[in-house]
């Protein structure tokens, strides 16, 4: 079976798929129609970047200024982790035909290493340390890729949303803590059409799990982790074991996990179902399957967790107790299960949000409105663009364009006039 993260098959004719992939990525601009050989992978990621707006001929903003870059470095757990990146693929990086990347979850670069002339040759599509590439911003490359797929992949010459990043090719793996899965951010090494192959993905993704257990080294044993900030379905990391759980069980655990002290079977009900009239039966089943996953972490009469539970959304929040609005706004994925009706959690979800918002409004800082309101669940909020107007410094281009975009939310809001 064909591995569909691998950009071309053995025997392919690179000049051959680049031409057809260069035609199909026209048809895809001029009519957003997709067809082979496009794969899917790279279909679904150029629906995304169509979707956000994103330059096909355009240049990756650059976001983290030489001090915010230096701090952002210091801070983030892959610095720990460059010694493993360097010994992996520092003499690829160095050999004059290949670079070297590390980025962050929103897709904003902190390493681009590699000789100095494919050093100069990527800073001419922005292509350096403190820029995003993310595909909201860059559209599809392997790195943003990587971490919108969460996967390993390939990115091939013309598979690359945008024309100025076509004449190279990328490969590129997520990181994720081996004890909470909280996604760190990717690996990539960039270079010439040779990396279409099977060996520079498995590298990275070599490369990746490497540096995972050498993070994993460094901290404390493993013990119970929810991850459910920007997820339909909660990851549980269970004493090393990695649990996908389906919405359901996710619903209950999130409100187990924020009630310490337990939910009898009534309250539980009521968080989960509203005042629908549910028999017992239905929970009790509910219950008993989670049962089976989790083991003796779930305990009942009442219905509680055993081992305290570090949960993502739990993490935020303790970060706003704290005062620590970068740490809190890099530990916001997205709002907490938001697809789930259930109404205990969409309460959970509109008070984290409502308490990140309002001190967002509250300190005015434009690097946090202005990464709050590059996100999916913030784009749209009028109120932090136009905060975002007042923070930054008059005349400048940055302001204007926050003022165009609160202008535009204010019209389609029908707020003008």
């Amino acid at each position: 079976m064909v591995n569909p993260w691998l950009a071309m098959e053995t025997g392919t004719d690179p000049a051959e798929r680049i031409a057809s992939m260069r035609r199909a990525h026209e048809a895809f601009l001029a009519g957003g129609q997709v067809a082979p050989p496009v794969r899917p992978v790279v279909a679904d990621s150029w629906r995304r970047s169509a979707a956000a707006r994103a330059a096909s001929d355009g240049m990756a903003p650059v976001e983290l200024d030489e001090d915010a870059l230096r701090a952002h470095r210091e801070a983030h757990p892959l610095a720990r982790a460059m010694p493993v990146f360097r010994e992996l693929l520092g003499a690829i990086a160095q050999d004059g035909a290949h670079l070297l990347a590390v980025c962050d979850p929103q897709g904003r670069m902190l390493w681009v290493e590699g000789h100095p002339g494919v050093v100069r040759r990527a800073e001419r599509m922005n292509f350096v340390a403190g820029s995003r590439w993310d595909e909201r911003h860059a559209g599809t490359n392997a790195p943003g890729t990587a971490l919108a797929a969460d996967h390993a992949v390939q990115i091939f010459a013309a598979e690359h949303y945008n024309r100025r990043v076509q004449p190279w090719t990328c490969a590129a793996a997520p990181l994720h803590d081996q004890r909470t899965g909280r996604l760190l951010g990717a690996v990539d090494i960039t270079g010439g059409d040779h990396l279409a192959s099977p060996h520079s993905l498995a590298l990275v993704q070599a490369t990746a799990r490497a540096a995972e257990s050498h993070l994993a080294a460094q901290s404390p044993q493993p013990g119970v982790c929810l991850t459910a900030l920007g997820r339909d379905e909660a990851l549980l990391v269970l004493d090393g074991r990695r649990l996908r759980l389906g919405r359901r069980h996710s619903e209950i655990m999130v409100l187990l996990a924020h009630h310490p002290d337990g939910l009898t079977g009534d309250q539980l009900s009521v968080l989960l179902y509203g005042e629908r009239e549910m028999r017992p039966v239905t929970l009790r089943a509910e219950m008993s399957r989670l049962r089976q996953l989790v083991g003796p972490l779930l305990a009942s009469r009442p219905y509680r967790l055993r081992r305290p539970v570090e949960a993502d959304s739990a993490a935020v929040g303790a970060d706003l107790a704290a005062g620590d609005l970068t740490v809190a706004l890099g530990d916001y994925r997205g709002p907490l299960l938001p697809l789930s009706e259930a109404p205990g959690v969409r309460r959970l979800r509109t008070t984290l949000e409502d308490r990140l918002r309002r001190t967002l409004l509250t300190c005015r800082d434009a690097a946090a409105l202005r990464q709050w309101a590059q996100t999916p669940w913030g784009e749209d909020d009028l109120e932090v663009w136009e905060a975002l107007v007042e923070a930054l410094p008059p005349h400048s281009h940055a302001r204007a364009d926050a003022n165009t975009t609160a202008t535009r939310l204010r019209t389609a809001y029908g707020l003008t006039g």
